[in-house]
């Protein structure tokens, strides 16, 4: 059995050399070969990256690698991982985010079957308009942000937040378009943005995390419920809370070598203080305010659902912590 993996990154990124194509050889030797993969990177099945979850639920993709945040409004309680300052690193919280999945959101991913939920590492600033080292230095700033709230952080900052799909990143802060972006450093170095952008501005630990955007591992549920029982409990064994931890973790290893990429292009990197994190994380929460009100319009309890999270990230964080003194 042949397993369609489609996502909208190119062949060479991480997020198939270090994370899809691990695990489908894993599933493929756990299977003795009844299972393999065939990749289709950046959009080879057609359509666009806010597609894949239709690709995966129609049967066009078995198993998609995208974000549920491309298509705003379709998966409204996961967003709760991508309020500002709600996450602390890609590991973690990545257990986290499948635990909140679990929690309350499995009834809007019933067309498919989720097999991973992650948040990636630290999301940063880079911009080529000046180093941004307080809240008023985003005033003016025309900056690209990943995700509806993540836009809604960037206007919140007094920055105006501008929609371009990732591949035109470079070319657009190159020409203007855009002066900037927010984006975990590991993409920065693939989009070679560093080279149009020269200011870095970073928030780092034991500060939050100023944002992160949610992926997902989706398969197409038919196929996967068509799978004999030994199969299923392959892909079972593979997935869920611990793959979800462990894509997270992949995302915070690339911090090193994609942070001295852009030094090594001569870009300072400024530190935000952490007085000035805190001056910010209060411009922001009216993100989280507004979040709240508008699950409450649809039905959902809100602050329940915000509660939860930031509950589970608290004991994240005591684990993490924990690890950290037994290593």
């Amino acid at each position: 059995m042949v397993l369609r993996v489609a996502h909208f990154w190119p062949a060479t990124a991480m997020s198939q050399k270090k994370v899809l194509e691990p695990w489908c050889a894993t599933i493929t030797e756990q299977s003795g070969g009844q299972m393999t993969c065939q990749f289709y990177p950046a959009m080879q099945l057609g359509g666009t990256p806010a597609q894949l979850m239709d690709l995966a639920q129609d049967g066009i993709a078995d198993i998609v690698f995208t974000l549920p945040g491309y298509t705003p409004g379709r998966f409204p309680i996961m967003e709760v991982m991508e309020l500002p300052f709600m996450t602390i690193d890609g590991e973690y919280s990545s257990r986290v985010a499948w635990q909140i999945y679990q929690e309350f959101a499995q009834e809007e991913f019933a067309m498919v079957k989720p097999l991973a939920f992650n948040v990636h590492d630290r999301g940063q600033i880079l911009n080529n308009r000046r180093p941004i080292t307080k809240i008023e230095d985003f005033k003016g700033l025309k900056l690209r942000a990943p995700t509806r709230l993540t836009n809604k952080m960037v206007e919140a900052l007094g920055a105006t937040p501008v929609s371009i799909p990732m591949p035109a990143l470079t070319d657009a802060t190159s020409k203007g378009v855009v002066d900037g972006v927010v984006l975990p450093w590991e993409v920065i170095p693939t989009l070679k943005l560093q080279e149009v952008a020269r200011y870095a501005s970073e928030i780092n630990a034991p500060d939050p995390v100023l944002y992160s955007a949610l992926f997902t591992i989706s398969m197409n549920k038919y196929k996967y419920e068509a799978l004999p029982p030994k199969l299923k409990k392959i892909i079972d064994d593979n997935t869920g809370a611990n793959f979800s931890q462990q894509l997270g973790r992949t995302w915070d290893e690339q911090i090193t070598t994609a942070r001295q990429k852009i030094e090594d292009n001569g870009n300072p990197i400024n530190q935000i203080a952490s007085d000035e994190v805190a001056r910010i994380q209060e411009a922001a929460k009216q993100v989280e305010a507004d979040w709240i009100a508008e699950m409450n319009a649809k039905g959902y309890d809100g602050q329940a659902i915000v509660n939860r999270a930031k509950e589970l990230i608290a004991e994240a964080k005591q684990a993490k912590d924990a690890a950290a003194t037994t290593n």
